[in-house]
């Protein structure tokens, strides 16, 4: 493996690489293999042993999954990571190897879907505790804390009303109390915004997003402090949840191209709020570098662009909301966000479903709220498809 990290990131996307075969390939292969094999016994033992770090079990490592990993840990700036098979299971083994019974969770209240469904339905299961806080009221937090607290954890922008928090302020109040702060950073990825340069000691990611880029696999990553990582390692060879190697192949090919991608995604993204803004059916307008976001100093003190993620809300509620993505004609309906095309979702009715109607609200999740993932496409062409649509569902 190429450790050469002294590169700038951007490059180190493209230039990281597990080390050539005897082939001389300029392109890194797909290592498919379910197992490695040794040379003797000997060799097998030590191995085994952790004395070498040799490959043993797709399982536990792969030289494709492990190039992926360096690739992020080297964007990120962190000590060590690991691979996981989506992105929910980065974030559960990060909870469950680091959080036993009787352990406290503090979380932003403002979290995806199924984030909120392990951490109201599941960790309760193990005896882990959980309280949720307003990320609009960060003087409020630390009075939050119990002697048993032992993560932060938040997404920052949140999905999916791009509630946006100080990691600097978050990451003295964890240091203060000796508590983990574990960052989501699927809206920013590392080109955006890089929580461990800010105080953080876990970052979260749904690779399934804007690292893939184009909705082709799924993948998870969590990356950190090496002595975290090693817990969270230990847990994941023994429950399993491994990427595969055809998707780390996949993830870490795109990576080449993710800074490219994620300056258009922002570029296109920006244009596309300012130009909402003044839209007659809607009531508001949602974006971290519009200076009417609320956050909007401390997004453009702690992130290099705003992201490919845009919400806005529609006056007519719900019914029109309806109408609104029943009338497009380009952008996609589908589950997802961060891909090449332009993707148009209805989080009260999909992504957030399960939350009660009073939750879905306290995190700002109205019946009129509209998703937007902006693309790769000319914005011109996904601008125009917004406002017919927006025009045919008023």
């Amino acid at each position: 493996m190429n450790k050469k990290n002294h590169y700038q990131p951007d490059t180190n996307a493209v230039r990281i690489q597990t080390a050539r075969t005897n082939e001389m390939e300029h392109s890194t292969p797909m290592f498919l293999t379910s197992s490695f094999c040794f040379d003797d016994a000997e060799e097998m033992r030590a191995t085994f042993a952790d004395e070498t770090d040799f490959n043993i079990y797709s399982r536990f490592s792969n030289p494709n999954v492990d190039e992926f990993v360096q690739k992020m840990c080297a964007l990120e700036g962190a000590e060590a990571g690991y691979a996981t098979a989506s992105g929910m299971s980065a974030i559960f083994a990060s909870f469950m190897a680091l959080l036993k019974a009787g352990d406290h969770l503090l979380s932003a209240r403002s979290i995806f879907g199924s984030t909120h469904t392990v951490v109201t339905k599941f960790l309760p299961k193990w005896g882990i505790e959980s309280s949720y806080f307003d990320m609009n009221d960060p003087g409020g937090i630390e009075a939050m804390i119990k002697p048993n607290t032992r993560m932060i954890f938040v997404e920052t922008p949140s999905n999916p009303g791009l509630e946006i928090i100080d990691m600097e302020l978050l990451a003295k109040i964890a240091n203060k109390h000796n508590i983990i702060l574990n960052v989501d950073n699927c809206f920013a990825t590392p080109v955006l915004q890089r929580p461990i340069e800010a105080g953080a000691h876990l970052v979260t990611h749904s690779a399934t997003k804007w690292i893939d880029g184009q909705g082709r696999v799924l993948g998870g990553a969590v990356v950190g402090k090496k002595e975290l990582i090693k817990e969270i390692h230990t847990f994941c060879r023994s429950t399993g949840p491994a990427m595969s190697p055809f998707n780390a192949w996949v993830l870490s090919k795109s990576m080449e191209t993710l800074y490219v991608r994620m300056e258009r995604h922002s570029e296109s993204a920006l244009k596309l709020a300012q130009a909402l803004e003044s839209n007659p059916y809607l009531s508001s307008v949602k974006y971290p570098f519009l200076p009417s976001h609320p956050q909007y100093a401390i997004a453009k003190k702690q992130m290099s662009g705003g992201g490919g993620i845009v919400c806005f809300e529609l006056k007519g509620g719900l019914a029109q909301g309806v109408r609104f993505l029943n009338a497009l004609q380009l952008l996609s309906l589908t589950a997802n966000l961060g891909d090449s095309r332009s993707i148009a979702s209805h989080p009260a009715s999909t992504t957030h479903a399960k939350l009660t109607d009073q939750e879905r609200a306290i995190v700002g999740i109205t019946p009129g709220l509209i998703r937007i993932s902006v693309g790769l496409e000319n914005i011109k062409d996904i601008l125009e498809d917004i406002e017919q649509a927006l025009e045919k569902s008023k």
